[in-house]
C-alpha cells in the first residue's frame, strides 16, 4: 500500500488507521519464521557431491557421505540416525578439481540437524551449517 506520509500541523490531531493493528495480527509466530527460514535454505542451489565425511555429535562419531551441498547446509547419507536439533561437527575435503584449485580445500563445519528421514535403507540427515572455516589441505 502506498501512502503519503506527513507530519500533522501544529495544533491539529491525526487519526491513525487500523494499519498498525493489521500488522500485529499478521506478524509471524516463531514457528512460521522457522518454516520460512527452512524454505529459504531449501531454495539455495545444491551441488550433488558424494564425499566421505566423519560426523561428530554428542552421540559419538560416525561415517557419512554427502549427498548434496549448498551454501546453507549439507544432506548426508548414513547408517545411523542423529536426532533433529543435535549439534554436529564435520570436515568436508573438497577435491581441488571441484573448486578450481591446485590443491584440496578443507572446510571445518559446525551445524545442527534440521531433518532426519529414511531413504532406501539408509538415514538421510539434513544439517544447517552455522559456522565454517576454510583451510588448504
Amino acid at each position: 500500500m502506498n501512502r503519503d506520509v506527513h507530519a500533522p500541523e501544529e495544533g491539529s490531531s491525526e487519526t491513525v488507521s487500523g494499519e498498525a493493528s493489521e500488522q500485529q495480527l499478521t506478524a509471524e509466530s516463531p514457528e512460521q519464521t522457522a518454516i520460512k527460514h527452512y524454505a529459504e535454505m531449501q531454495s539455495a542451489p545444491r551441488f550433488p557431491l558424494h564425499l566421505p565425511v566423519e560426523l561428530k555429535s554428542a552421540g559419538g562419531a560416525c561415517q557419512a557421505e554427502t549427498q548434496n551441498i549448498s551454501a546453507n547446509g549439507v544432506l548426508f547419507a548414513m547408517d545411523r540416525d542423529v536426532a533433529v536439533g543435535s549439534l554436529v561437527d564435520f570436515t568436508i575435503l573438497l577435491p581441488g578439481d571441484v573448486v578450481g584449485s591446485p590443491c584440496a580445500v578443507q572446510i571445518d563445519c559446525h551445524g545442527r540437524v534440521v531433518r532426519s528421514f529414511e531413504d532406501k535403507g539408509r538415514r538421510g540427515v539434513g544439517v544447517v551449517i552455522d559456522e565454517y572455516h576454510f583451510e588448504r589441505a
